[in-house]
């Protein structure tokens, strides 16, 4: 049995409270994410009363935080011992939580190389939606039997109970890095990627980008490789590769840019985010949809009008910006890629509705979701917004 700490202790009574009254909880660490599927809705859990770090063992590679610690306080101790969070979570403005980063699930450009937030995330402590304080994984890289619990909390949207305490895995920082960019259209770009990742390369990120904002049909636009590893193996890569080698401090930028979705690609849906929904414009606005595919996909058959996507994690996302018009049809292309699509951004502040077109997923796995939230949420007041978002 856990004894809990004052501020801990408020948290579950107000969990209790609400759970008794069926009142909707809002759990919020730095509100970063608020634009992120549906708007979120119910009375407000603040989670920053409880942060700091509590355990980080350089030599072990392995921290454990609180999870309203601020996102920069813990990357910024990282780096005075040469490590990172290699997943390179977006922080989208300062103020963002750990909590907040393992919750929404995001991973930046290096994910389809080094792995996305939840194998970085070794164990966790939680509480449910009764308010007991639960504690799943460790401190420990090791096979579970059954479901892995405590990575299941990454990418859960705050539904299945609110993050106390995680453990994750960190990394030291790469010691040689280089940018090439090559011209080409996307089917080009894709098959090249495939190839390469065939070969023994030292691929760390990609992201193709049709030329001219929101480009339509078979635009040709730039691909950005990223190379990360031993020095060796970076130089033998860029003799390998070809196309033209960036200097490292100008794709700073670019990288940080696509790592936190503030490129001119998504400066149009940025604009649409903030238009009103009662105003004349919200009708025109364009929604921004993650689709998650196998990186072997082909260029997909996007709806007509419908711009061409930005293209990171060597093909295996998709982003596209559509009017909602188009909802169900991206959800159907995603769902016959083999893959799965998430509202992002909700153009216009408009909620979108749930039946089918917020998250992606087989009837057996929104059946497995569905239970899970029984379990650990029987009153359904964690984050009910949030819901149609899980596995995104």
């Amino acid at each position: 049995m856990h004894t809990m700490d004052s501020a801990l202790q408020t948290l579950a009574d107000h969990i209790r409270h609400a759970a008794a009254h069926g009142t909707p909880l809002c759990i919020r660490g730095g509100g970063t994410k608020d634009f992120y599927g549906e708007p979120p809705q119910g009375e407000v859990l603040d989670t920053t009363t409880w942060s700091g770090i509590t355990d980080y063992e350089p030599s072990e590679l392995v921290v454990t935080v609180r999870s309203g610690t601020p996102l920069a306080v813990l990357e910024d101790t990282l780096a005075q011992q040469g490590q990172c969070l290699a997943f390179e979570p977006p922080r989208y403005a300062p103020g963002g939580t750990v909590g907040g980063m393992v919750a929404a699930g995001l991973s930046g450009p290096a994910r389809a190389h080094v792995g996305a937030v939840r194998d970085f995330v070794l164990g966790v402590t939680l509480l449910n939606g009764r308010g007991e304080l639960l504690t799943f994984g460790g401190q420990v890289m090791k096979n579970v039997a059954g479901y892995d619990v405590s990575r299941l909390m990454a990418g859960a949207m705050g539904t299945l109970g609110v993050l106390t305490d995680i453990s994750l895995k960190v990394l030291p920082f790469a010691p040689a890095e280089a940018t090439l960019r090559f011209g080409m259209d996307q089917a080009t770009a894709l098959q090249q990627l495939h190839r390469w990742g065939g070969l023994p390369l030292p691929l760390n990120a990609s992201c193709w980008t049709p030329s001219g904002a929101l480009a339509t049909g078979a635009a040709v636009g730039q691909l950005a490789v990223r190379l990360r590893g031993a020095a060796a193996a970076v130089e033998a890569a860029c003799k390998t590769m070809g196309g033209e080698r960036l200097d490292n401090a100008d794709m700073a930028d670019h990288w940080d840019a696509c790592r936190e979705q503030r490129s001119a690609w998504f400066a149009t849906a940025r604009a649409s985010a903030s238009v009103s929904a009662d105003s004349s414009a919200a009708e025109s606005a364009l929604d921004v949809w993650r689709l998650s595919v196998p990186d072997t996909a082909p260029v997909l058959a996007l709806p007509e009008g419908v711009a061409a996507p930005l293209v990171e994690w060597h093909g295996a996302l998709r982003w596209v910006q559509a009017p909602r018009v188009h909802a169900a049809a991206l959800y159907e292309k995603a769902l016959l890629a083999g893959g799965s699509a998430s509202l992002f951004i909700a153009g216009g502040g408009q909620p979108i509705s749930l039946s089918g077109c917020v998250a992606v997923h087989a009837a057996a796995l929104g059946a497995i979701h569905q239970r899970l939230r029984q379990a650990f949420d029987p009153a359904g007041i964690f984050n009910p917004a949030r819901a149609g978002a899980v596995g995104a």
